[in-house]
């Protein structure tokens, strides 16, 4: 609105300009005689004011366009970027350790009758890791089933362990009575839970173990080596 107003305005003084250098050009002087310019100059005269009207308010207008545009284009920038990530729960984050990164081996606890054995899983992975929950034993064939657990072994939080570090799980295998119905094991496999993967373990002793089915179970992984016998 503010941009026609002017050029209105421009127009018309143009205009009445134009209207008063014509009748100057063609008008009488003081004594009557017309007066005796050169020819066209009033013409002349008349169009240099027009231009220079229009020429002023086309300048008039264009900055009054670019003050408009320039305040429109104003433009801000800027922001704030976050990264990274925050890890929660009990372990920490820590990755589960699996067969790949450890080392597990066997070796008898007790003497003669052999009643327990350890099982040691070193953590060989080269960074922390997080053993979870007990050993998945199968001493014989699938359908004999896994070693239960024993629920009181389980500890008390999570056990993570550093770059090179040992967890350990107590294993029982009979009661050493006389007369058990025992069976001679030489290897046997173990099962990280959570798909972690599996192992195969050599049993202690040139002949192997005997184990009894009827008696078998085994503790939970503990960053301690714990007293089998004592607990169950």
């Amino acid at each position: 609105m503010s941009t026609v107003r002017t050029r209105t305005t421009v127009l018309a003084a143009a205009a009445t300009a134009v209207l008063a250098l014509s009748l100057t050009a063609c008008g009488e002087d003081g004594t009557g005689t017309k007066s005796a310019g050169p020819a066209g100059s009033g013409s002349t005269a008349a169009a240099a004011a027009v231009k220079s009207a229009q020429n002023a308010g086309s300048t008039e207008s264009d900055g009054a366009s670019q003050a408009t545009g320039d305040s429109g284009s104003a433009k801000t920038t800027g922001g704030t970027k976050t990264s990274g990530a925050t890890k929660t729960g009990g372990d920490g984050g820590v990755a589960a350790c699996t067969t790949k990164g450890l080392a597990i081996s066997a070796a008898v606890q007790d003497g003669p009758p052999t009643t327990h054995i350890v099982l040691t899983a070193k953590n060989t992975s080269g960074h922390s890791c997080l053993m979870q929950g007990f050993p998945e034993i199968r001493f014989l064939e699938n359908a004999r089933g896994t070693v239960p657990a024993v629920g009181k072994s389980k500890p008390a939080g999570p056990v993570v362990l550093a770059a090179g570090a040992p967890a350990y799980a107590v294993v029982r295998l009979s009661d050493g009575g006389m007369d058990e119905d025992v069976e001679t094991v030489k290897d046997f496999s173990v099962t990280l839970p959570g798909n972690a993967g599996m192992a195969i373990v050599k049993a202690p002793g040139a002949e192997g173990i005997a184990v009894d089915p009827a008696r078998w179970a085994t503790g939970y992984w503990t960053p301690e080596l714990r007293n089998g016998a004592d607990e169950f």
